[in-house]
């Protein structure tokens, strides 16, 4: 049995290495080289700062053993100069150790195996293009932006006079040639050398103050004792299934590493969406986010609420698609996104954040919230309530529906958001406004927060009008969107208010916001279990038998770990534990395949065809709402519920995983320890509203 919150897994050699620290990260391959032909490279604020980086020992590059993973933030690189002519066994250990953190720092050691006195030739080659993130991300590079360099400071400086961008690659001891630093080593018998390499970029006038400075412990820096602080607040979890263990280490790992903190506002914490592409704040990706990991820190949260609160639209804006009380769906700061924005930062084409915004201030305020916090947001939750009633349902038909404004937007506006991800059964393309079934149970969900929020603060004129709209809505939903001759509901409605009748996955999406009618949910969870949608793996996307499935595409029958954490939290809530169940035993067995760090999606084959789950090509890792599934799948297994003074509990724990038991678990100003085992369960500690469900 293995403590959740005990620090990340160890992992082997890799065929790429991804470290990540709020918005910076850097990708190599798994002897640290960086090819600037290649999505490689070191990134700070969405500009590659490191386009080439190769160390020689003699002219050779060495041979990589080993890849150590201490942090999510740093890396240990193991290699071998290449054996001399005519000899089985190599002269020297080279050690790499990578920190990245507003820039990077590498500590670089040449360890000679021999028994003799050797003579090294070492050289680090570096180059930086500030290629903008997504113009590595989709290989449209090309010749990239005219660089100078000229030696500086101990080591050399890269710049763009053009970009007003450069970086500083220093390191003391070492001579600077072109765009090569080189060292010229003697070493006795089994002696060591080592220098510090810092790389410092400087966008703009300020040169960005690295996160880990050469001569200061890299356990001493900010972001090591934020990471320490983040495990040691976490619940701690034991259960005798290893794989579940091992998936809610990594998932508390991935999840501090990707939290990003606002110079600004250095106290708050927001979530960004995934690395290695995505490391900013998103407002779907964020929100839901935040609330899987409610169980672990409402400050996150908090954070993102917060964030996402100062960036909410006042004007109504078609370059963005900005309107007033709507909530974002990203932020960048690379040229090529604010070219597309015509200069702006934020982008607000996102049918769906702003309900959850609304939903996920609710929630934190059932998990426990302070009234100052409450009364600053409640505001931004009225003007979403209002974006969604005025423009959210533009032709006041009762449904929230989008199109796309801006030229260059997101044709599709909810989560499955590529082109091509709403259809019908046949495969045809929906003409918009479309009105998507998930979203209508996020409005729903929205209504009954803000409402509950307004009864407990003795408003009940606004509790009253909401929960109505909210019974309206359900009604609605009900009559339009359900097929009964198909036992499953449209995933939208189109321009004429068809239904849209592909089967997906976004109708577990319902059951989680409780819009589905009692007598309709034991249809759903079936359909959602069918082999047509069941993978064994997890739930497909879209089923087998539609016109667009393809187990390699991206929204249409690839499975994602997010997703079917929602699916399984959504048959818990109608009390069909054996229906989630299999999902969650599903997507954690897959999660051993790799590494147990569950990644944004993957191929939607059979269980029975392949008989391990297969990569999709492209996909984030560690990326947040997949990191934090495993978080939904513990707390949908305990069945755990805050409320106003009283948690309650109704544990449907297979056997896989017992015994299990949850400690530290704060729920309002109370913590709690939750055991279930063969005999039963219990719920221990400070609380006295603690209670068994009935």
């Amino acid at each position: 049995m293995d403590p959740w919150g005990s620090g990340p897994a160890h992992h082997g050699t890799a065929s790429a290495v991804t470290l990540v620290e709020g918005s910076t990260f850097c990708l190599s391959d798994s002897g640290g080289a960086i090819d600037p032909s290649r999505a490689q490279g070191l990134f700070v604020r969405d500009t590659r700062v490191l386009s080439r980086w190769r160390l020689t020992v003699d002219g050779r590059a060495p041979q990589p053993l080993s890849v150590q993973y201490a942090d999510p933030y740093s890396v240990t690189l193991l290699a071998r100069t290449a054996p001399p002519p005519d000899r089985a066994d190599s002269t020297a250990l080279v050690i790499v150790g990578r920190h990245v953190g507003d820039g990077m720092r590498e500590d670089l050691t040449v360890r000679n195996l021999s028994g003799e006195t050797v003579d090294f030739a070492i050289a680090l080659e570096v180059d930086a293009d500030f290629a903008d993130l997504f113009e590595v991300k989709d290989g449209r590079v090309g010749e990239g932006h005219a660089t100078e360099h000229r030696a500086a400071d101990g080591g050399l400086e890269i710049a763009s006079a053009a970009l007003g961008i450069a970086v500083a690659v220093r390191a003391a001891d070492a001579t600077a040639d072109g765009r090569r630093l080189r060292w010229r080593v003697r070493l006795p018998a089994r002696g060591s050398w080592s220098t510090c390499v810092q790389y410092l970029p400087l966008l703009g006038s300020a040169e960005v103050t690295p996160r880990h400075t050469c001569g200061s412990p890299v356990a001493h820096s900010a972001p090591a004792s934020r990471l320490r602080a983040w495990y040691e607040n976490s619940p701690r979890v034991r259960t005798g299934d290893p794989t579940l263990a091992s998936a809610l280490r990594r998932a508390v790992a991935d999840l501090g590493a990707l939290r990003i903190f606002d110079p600004a506002s250095p106290g708050r914490a927001v979530v960004a969406a995934g690395a290695p592409w995505f490391m900013a704040l998103f407002g779907r990706d964020s929100l839901l986010t935040s609330w899987m990991v409610l169980p672990v820190d409402r400050r996150l949260a908090i954070g993102t609420l917060q964030s996402l609160a100062d960036l909410q639209g006042v004007r109504e804006h078609t370059a963005t698609e900005e309107q007033p009380g709507r909530i974002p769906h990203e932020i960048r700061f690379g040229r090529a996104a604010t070219r597309l924005l015509g200069g702006d930062t934020v982008y607000y084409g996102t049918v769906d954040a702003t309900p959850l915004f609304v939903m996920v201030l609710g929630e934190l305020h059932r998990w426990g919230l302070d009234d100052a916090t409450r009364d600053e947001l409640l505001p931004h939750a009225d003007r979403a309530i209002e974006w969604i009633q005025r423009y959210g349902d533009a032709d006041g038909d009762g449904f929230v529906e989008y199109r796309r404004l801006a030229e260059h937007g997101l044709d599709n506006q909810g989560w499955k958001d590529s082109w091509d991800g709403v259809n019908f059964a046949d495969g045809t393309i929906p003409a918009p406004p479309i009105a998507l079934a998930e979203v209508q149970g996020y409005v729903y969900a929205a209504y009954l927060a803000r409402a509950e929020l307004a009864a407990d603060l003795g408003d009940r004129a606004t509790a009253d009008r909401l929960r109505a709209a909210a019974a309206r809505l359900k009604a609605e939903f009900n009559a339009k969107f359900w097929l009964p001759e198909r036992g499953w509901y449209a995933v939208g409605l189109d321009r004429d208010k068809r239904p849209i009748d592909a089967l997906t996955s976004n109708i577990g999406h319902c059951l989680w916001t409780g819009i589905v009618d009692e007598d309709k949910a034991a249809l759903v969870a079936d359909r959602l279990l069918a082999p047509d949608m069941f993978t064994g793996w997890g739930i497909r996307t879209l089923a087998s038998g539609m016109g667009a499935y393809n187990p390699v595409s991206y929204h249409n029958g690839s499975v994602w770990p997010h997703d079917n954490a929602i699916c399984a939290a959504g048959l818990m809530r109608y009390g069909l534990t054996e229906h989630a169940t299999r999902v969650i035993d599903a997507v954690l067995d897959a999660s051993v395949r790799f590494g147990h760090r569950l990644p944004e999606l993957f191929c939607g084959f059979d269980r029975a065809e392949f008989d391990a789950p297969v990569p999709y090509p492209t996909s984030c890792s560690p990326q947040a709402w997949a990191a934090a599934a495993p978080l939904l799948f513990l707390r949908s297994l305990v069945r755990l519920e805050p409320g106003s003074g009283v948690a309650q509990v109704a544990p449907a724990v297979p056997e896989r995983y017992l015994p299990l038991r949850i400690s530290g678990l704060r729920v309002g100003p109370e913590v709690l320890t939750v055991t279930v085992d063969a005999h039963g369960w219990q719920v221990t500690g400070r609380s006295e509203g603690a209670r068994r469900a009935g």
